[in-house]
This record gives structure tokens, C-alpha cells and sequence, in this order.
């Protein structure tokens, strides 16, 4: 467990990261709900795109966030399962003008919980979309970010905080992937070095 951090306050942190990002689309399916019991057909086509969309993002977040967060199932064994439940949550991140692409690969599903956390960390930088390549090269993990436009410049900064140790000073659940990916790091007793030349990128070894 890093030092900063209790397993309870990072419980509580990886809680609220979860809950932020599925409220946006509870809310729209409440407010799909309640225009239908309401009865106005005048907005059927609308309602049924709501619920179309957010039911999709809610489905795929929250089976990336089981495989990358909960207890470990038969599915993290399965790098395919893997890699098609991280493709589709980074599809929930992005949108038709700017999409974020994966180029996932794994030749032992040791590294897949890594992976993901590691990725998601990655796909918080991109503001504009772009592509992430995470691959298993001998016994090291490399997530590599590739975009045409700038990344966050707050997010990198707090990112490289928590990596040396310290806390962010706001909006510090958003950084909850990062906690977790330190305690994974421990537990395995592997090192996580972030490098930005000539593109940022997360080295696992």
C-alpha cells in the first residue's frame, strides 16, 4: 500500500472516481424515465437515443471498472475479454471527432489488470482524442500515448505528484487509477517510470 494512503481512503477514492463517472448517464436514463412516464410521444425519438447511449456507456464502463478494480475473475485470464472491454470503454471516452483507438497487446494476461489501470490513467491525458499502445515486450509493460494535439497539462502535473510520492491538491479521486496502479506495482514488485520524449508513456517493469 503507498504510504499516502490507507487502503480505506484509497477504497473511498476508487468509490468516487466509479460514481462520477456513471452519474452523468444515471441521470440522463432518470431524465429519459420520467419524459416517457410523463407521456409526450413528441420526444419518443429523443428518449430512445438517451437510453440507447447512456445504457451503452453505463454497460461498458462498469465491466471495465469490474475487471480493472473488483476481484479477480476468469475474465482477467482472458486477454481478449480484456482487451475488447478496455476498446469499449475508451469508446465511451471519445466521440465521432475525436476517438481514442487501442493497440492492445499481451502475450500472458499477468500483465491485464496493469493494462488497464494503466490505460485508463493514459486515456484521463488526452483532450482531443488520439491512439493508446500498451504491449508486453519481454517482462516490461509499455503504455504509450500518441495524439496531434496537447494533453492535459494539470492532469500530467498531478499524475507525476502522485508518482513521487505527494498528493494532488484538488479533484484528488481523479487520480484514484494511478493510487491503485502504485499498490499493483508494489504488490508485484515491478517499478512504473513515466517518460515524455518523444511521447508520454507509462514503462512497467
Amino acid at each position: 500500500m503507498s504510504a499516502l494512503l490507507t487502503e480505506t481512503e484509497l477504497s473511498e477514492l476508487i468509490c468516487t472516481r466509479i460514481s462520477h463517472d456513471v452519474i452523468g448517464n444515471i441521470g440522463a436514463v432518470s431524465n429519459a424515465v420520467e419524459l416517457l412516464e410523463e407521456g409526450d410521444m413528441d420526444f419518443l425519438d429523443d428518449i430512445r437515443s438517451i437510453l440507447k447511449v447512456s445504457s451503452t456507456v453505463l454497460s461498458s464502463r462498469l465491466k471495465f471498472f469490474r475487471l480493472a478494480f473488483g476481484l479477480s475473475n476468469a475474465n482477467l485470464e482472458n486477454i481478449e475479454v480484456i482487451k475488447t472491454t478496455t476498446e469499449n470503454y475508451l469508446k465511451t471516452l471519445g466521440n465521432q471527432n475525436y476517438p481514442i483507438s487501442l493497440a492492445l497487446e499481451l502475450h500472458t494476461p499477468n500483465w491485464g489488470r496493469v493494462a488497464m489501470i494503466a490505460i485508463m490513467i493514459a486515456a484521463d491525458t488526452l483532450i482531443k482524442g488520439g491512439k493508446i499502445e500498451a504491449r508486453e515486450v519481454g517482462n516490461k509493460l509499455a503504455v504509450v500515448v500518441h495524439t496531434q494535439a496537447s494533453l492535459s497539462a494539470e492532469k500530467l502535473k498531478n499524475i507525476k505528484l502522485v508518482l513521487a510520492g505527494e498528493k494532488p491538491e484538488n479533484n484528488i479521486a481523479q487520480y484514484a487509477p494511478v493510487f491503485y496502479l502504485q499498490q499493483l506495482m508494489q504488490q508485484k514488485q515491478t517499478h512504473l517510470t513515466l517518460v515524455e520524449d518523444p511521447a508520454l508513456g507509462f514503462i512497467v517493469e
